[in-house]
């Protein structure tokens, strides 16, 4: 038998790396379900996905990121396979509580994070509460600024202000599979490019785990506003190297609020695509290409 060559070798290692795992760990009661590749050596990298979506949504992505870096994703508690007790507080502080004992558990001292839609207020609470620990900021249609929220969250206003039973059953016609799979085709001009399992996914796990939990979250969702000025401060005390890449066409969140993260930081970078509010699902592939260049001159080697 032939050896194998240097090359292949160093082919077969690459390769290795980029395969993912698909694991769960016990967060204090929730069995949260994880996506992890790449070298446990490796500089890291926390992807947090948003509403309407799961780790599912970074199928494509982690193996382009795995070659360079230690790749992991969760599904949040309320999403995809993770799974929460019965009595777990959905608002935004336990989902950040929770995936701060995660990163605590993995042994994530420093990592950059990518973080979209509600990926966003649970990562900016780690970065808030942990600065030393973040290394750069990747967010894709993730706000962080009120001049980001489109008119699209009218109905989710009027509950953050009068948190009424009928305000709040208001915000279940937004879970449907016909909201969902709006949310995935708006502001896209090829909807060819869309793999339907997608919003059937997300779908399937909001049936599963139960709209309530959803509508608690949309009502919890005027929390991250009130919470963006710590978040401003963090940005114009620590300017963490930060890279704004927007589908221009997010019926949620303008491109404002991605132009606004260069008024607190200086370091951060702002890119726009010609799709819509799942950008990743059009632009996996120029996403992938924009982070590996940013982190590549944002990251020590």
């Amino acid at each position: 038998m032939t050896a194998p060559t240097a090359s292949a070798t160093a082919h077969a290692e690459t390769a290795h790396a980029g395969q993912v795992h698909y694991r769960t760990m016990d967060i204090n009661g929730v069995d949260l379900f994880y996506r992890e590749a790449g070298a446990p050596a490796a500089p890291a990298i926390l992807l947090l996905h948003g509403f309407g979506a799961s780790s599912h949504m970074f199928r494509e992505l982690i193996p382009r990121l795995a070659g360079r870096y230690r790749v992991i994703a969760p599904d949040l508690p309320g999403f995809g396979q993770t799974t929460a007790p019965a009595g777990f507080d959905w608002t935004f502080d336990s989902l950040a509580s929770v995936i701060d004992a995660f990163t605590r558990a993995k042994e994530l001292d420093r990592y950059a994070l990518y973080v979209f839609d509600y990926g966003a207020p649970v990562g900016w609470r780690l970065a808030v509460d942990n600065p030393e620990r973040i290394t750069a900021i990747v967010t894709q249609n993730g706000n962080g600024y009120e001049e980001g929220l489109s008119t699209g969250w009218a109905e989710m206003r009027k509950a953050w202000a009068e948190p009424t039973a009928a305000n709040r059953e208001a915000l279940r016609k937004f879970n449907t599979l016909e909201m969902l799979r709006w949310q995935y085709t708006e502001g896209v001009s090829d909807t060819s490019l869309l793999a339907p399992e997608s919003w059937q996914l997300a779908h399937a796990s909001i049936e599963r785990i139960g709209v309530d939990v959803q509508m608690d979250l949309l009502v919890d969702y005027g929390s991250n506003v009130a919470h963006y000025a710590r978040l401003h401060e963090f940005f114009r005390s620590h300017q963490p190297p930060t890279l704004a890449i927007w589908g221009w066409n997010d019926p949620f969140f303008l491109p404002a609020g991605a132009e606004a993260f260069q008024r607190d930081n200086g370091n951060a970078e702002v890119r726009f695509l010609d799709t819509g509010h799942f950008a990743i699902e059009t632009h996996g592939r120029e996403i992938a290409a924009a982070m590996l260049d940013f982190l590549g001159r944002s990251l020590p080697a």
